[in-house]
């Protein structure tokens, strides 16, 4: 550990998170007292369909651009 708290990740850790140049992660202490290093890296590939909703119908653009001009000028 540096001076300044900064430790280096070893190589074989980066691989297996897939971490790269700029990659953030977090400390945890879970309830058993072990650290665990958790990545925050989530890729918008990974966020496709999370909100997906099967009974709801697509929305359209003038749907969109609706929506967005209502709720920018609080009118309807």
């Amino acid at each position: 550990m540096t001076s300044k708290g900064q430790v280096t990740i070893p190589k074989q850790i980066r691989d297996y998170l897939k971490l790269e140049i700029g990659s953030k992660i977090d400390f945890v202490i879970d309830e058993n007292g072990t650290v665990k290093v958790i990545p925050l890296t989530v890729t918008v590939t990974a966020l496709s369909g999370m909100l997906h909703c099967p009974n709801m119908p697509a929305a359209t653009i003038e749907d969109m651009e609706t929506a967005i001009s209502e709720g920018a000028c609080g009118c309807t």
